[in-house]
């Protein structure tokens, strides 16, 4: 019985492993890709550059609603790959989120789509000390 304990407990721990080997690989890919197709701003840089490019909030209405960056569009991210036709790919494509998990994603589909100058903003709408706007209702 012990002996059976043992291989159980091995067996958990090989799939464990293999689990956050998997993450880390997931994660690492992810910061390669978005590397690859887009540049992280920080706020500055990000309001320097807003005033010529399409700024979009990748969150839910709800969210966005409760506030966003002044002069920003809502496309959130489940519809993004329907509405993409909304944005110019002639112009610089500003996004970002609650902290640019979703923005990661955003940019590598949008890069695949023929989106070339993507810049996503560093410390995510959660950090941002800019002009804001609110939802009147």
């Amino acid at each position: 019985m012990v002996l059976g304990a043992v291989g159980v407990m091995t067996y958990v721990n090989t799939v464990l492993i293999i689990l956050i080997a998997a993450y880390f690989i997931y994660v690492f890919y992810s910061y390669i890709r978005r590397r690859q197709v887009s540049t992280m701003l920080d706020e500055e840089e990000f309001t320097k550059g807003m005033r010529k490019a399409q700024v979009i909030d990748l969150r839910e209405k709800k969210e966005f609603d409760a506030g966003h960056i002044l002069g920003a569009r809502n496309i959130p991210y489940n519809s993004l790959k329907v509405r993409m036709g909304e944005l110019r790919q002639d112009m610089p494509v500003y996004v970002y989120d609650q902290n640019h998990t979703l923005s990661t994603r955003a940019v590598a589909i949008l890069a695949k789509n023929g989106y070339s100058n993507l810049c996503i903003l560093k410390p995510g709408y959660a950090r941002w000390e800019g002009k804001t706007k609110k939802a009147k209702y």
